[in-house]
């Protein structure tokens, strides 16, 4: 994806709520192999593109078609980097399962279930919103 493309941000919620569920799954069962597969579609978002994520593609085959166009778009850096959060909560959380450490797993699994939850329920997202702060209070590049 390239930087400052925009997208359907009703697809994102989407993602968060399909994800919610997943990391409700995996905390009330403790099964560590669906965190990794989430861990997967937190990298395929985070490091290839929103577009080929799993769950971008069932909302633009299953639900996008059943909803008007989008009145509004958003800019994709922040989901990106959102993703990209997701990834290291769910891959420590995948790693602690696989490993013995199911304390570490538990609680690197809620962080992350937490922030999914965020965006399905109240429409926040709280990677967003972390990117946003990074922006603005992280060292400005200098001119040359």
């Amino acid at each position: 994806m390239s930087a400052g493309e925009a997208v359907d941000p009703r697809g994102p919620r989407f993602a968060a709520i399909v994800t919610t569920v997943v990391l409700a799954v995996v905390l009330l069962t403790q099964w560590w192999p669906l965190l990794a597969a989430q861990t997967v579609v937190f990298a395929i978002g985070a490091f290839i593109g929103l577009r080929p994520a799993p769950y971008s593609i069932l909302y633009r085959a299953f639900v996008a078609p059943r909803l008007g166009p989008a009145s509004a778009r958003e800019d994709a850096a922040p989901l990106r980097f959102a993703q990209t959060v997701g990834f290291v909560f769910a891959l420590v959380g995948t790693i602690g399962f696989a490993a013995g450490v199911a304390p570490l797993a538990i609680v690197a699994t809620a962080f992350a279930l937490f922030a999914a939850f965020l965006n399905a329920a109240f429409d926040f997202c709280l990677g967003c919103e972390m990117f946003l702060l990074f922006k603005r209070f992280g060292p400005s590049p200098r001119a040359s």
